[in-house]
């Protein structure tokens, strides 16, 4: 887990690094003579914004799954997957779709419960959904916190 921090911080300044000398040609820009100089100068701004955004927004995020994680440990509650996995260590699609099934039909039975949402968050990302994945997750940290 800690090679995935150092990667993510790592990209995550690299990113910080190119958005600020974006934002700087974007400042010249605005210094143009001509009308669409000063609108390029104003667009080139608003894409470092959006970057920090993002990078604030996916920082927040993994800090939310982290905290949801040591929960879960804690409390003993990790769910076991019975997948049948490739040599590489990569589970076979057709055992990840079982136990995605079985999750998923635990979570439809207690829509309320976190924990539901995050087995089944973590069954979608063995079944490779991640997107679903993620939308399970952000379901079982809006249900945590209330």
């Amino acid at each position: 887990m800690q090679r995935a921090k150092v990667g993510a911080i790592l990209t995550a300044v690299l990113t910080l690094v190119y958005l600020v000398v974006l934002g700087q040609f974007g400042v010249a820009m605005l210094g143009a003579v001509s009308p669409i100089g000063k609108a390029m100068g104003f667009l080139v701004l608003v894409f470092p914004a959006l970057g920090v955004w993002a990078i604030i927004r996916e920082f927040r995020f993994g800090a939310q799954v982290e905290r949801l994680t040591k929960r879960v440990e804690s409390e003993g509650t990790w769910p076991l997957f019975e997948l049948e996995l490739r040599p590489s260590g990569r589970p076979i699609r057709e055992s990840a779709d079982k136990v995605f099934q079985e999750f998923k039909a635990r979570a439809e039975a207690k829509p309320e419960d976190w924990h539901s949402w995050f087995n089944l968050s973590l069954a979608y990302d063995a079944a490779g959904d991640r997107a679903r994945a993620r939308k399970a997750m952000q379901q079982a940290i809006k249900l945590s916190s209330e």
